[in-house]
């Protein structure tokens, strides 16, 4: 894959390890949320194999593909930290929100209301709302709660790894697992807005109408349920306390 001139030849490159750039992406976007979109992950991706081409040195055999394999996914989770705007102290009271949820959930075995949550965090429901309002765009996956404070954290050691070893392929089935029970406890209102958004998606306005409240109200329960399920994530439970405890649970105060 030379010039005349002895130089690598980009374009033949390019369309060789374009099919590469593809698979990678599809493996990053398996475990990333739903808002994350595939073309932008093979648009960063294809950055980063052109930076390899005009990077390497040593010639284009299996060496090669090698180092391009850590440049694609490199570009790839740079432009994922790039577009990740929700603002940190907004994502900082989001994690206060996803604790209170937990220990509320465990205190009463059921999923707490509002109106609780906020008492919990020693708020009032209007600046709990605002909240929920300002994180609109919070995600199920953020990619620092994956890597904390080492240098490669866990999405680049085994999300964006071709292959997974035994004991992360048995963590990723707990989380899906834990997703799947966290979807299932949600109140009936949240889980139907989950469903009309990622199942059928629509989008806020319209959810708006079929639940007959604002799309600023949509926005407010979207957050609510994404905070509802980091919590059920990431602490590996998430079905109902009150029926691990062999007692029904009680019954929720209802919400505006």
């Amino acid at each position: 894959m030379y010039t005349a001139q002895g130089a690598p030849d980009k374009e033949q490159l390019v369309h060789q390890y374009a099919q590469l750039v593809k698979r990678l992406a599809f493996q990053l976007l398996a475990k990333l949320p739903a808002s994350v979109q595939a073309e932008d992950l093979i648009q960063n991706g294809m950055i980063g194999l052109l930076d390899a081409i005009g990077r390497f040195e040593e010639g284009l055999g299996a060496q090669f593909e090698t180092y391009a394999v850590q440049r694609i996914r490199g570009a790839m989770l740079d432009g994922l930290r790039e577009n990740d705007w929700v603002p940190r102290g907004v994502r900082r009271d989001m994690r206060r929100v996803e604790e209170a949820i937990h220990r509320l959930e465990h205190e009463h075995g059921r999923p707490p209301s509002e109106g609780e949550l906020a008492e919990s965090l020693d708020m009032s429901l209007t600046d709990y709302q605002k909240l929920l309002h300002e994180a609109r765009g919070h995600q199920l996956v953020y990619l620092e709660d994956l890597s904390g404070d080492q240098e490669e954290g866990y999405l680049e050691r085994n999300v964006a790894a071709p292959t997974l070893d035994p004991m992360a392929l048995l963590e990723d089935q707990d989380m899906r697992q834990a997703l799947v029970r966290g979807i299932d406890a949600l109140p009936e209102r949240e889980k139907l807005l989950m469903s009309l958004y990622y199942d059928d998606d629509m989008n806020l306005k319209e959810i708006g109408e079929v639940l007959g409240v604002t799309e600023s109200r949509v926005c407010q329960l979207h957050s609510q349920a994404i905070a509802r399920l980091r919590a059920a994530t990431q602490v590996g439970e998430a079905a109902p306390v009150a029926k691990r405890r062999g007692r029904p649970p009680k019954k929720a105060r209802p919400e505006g």
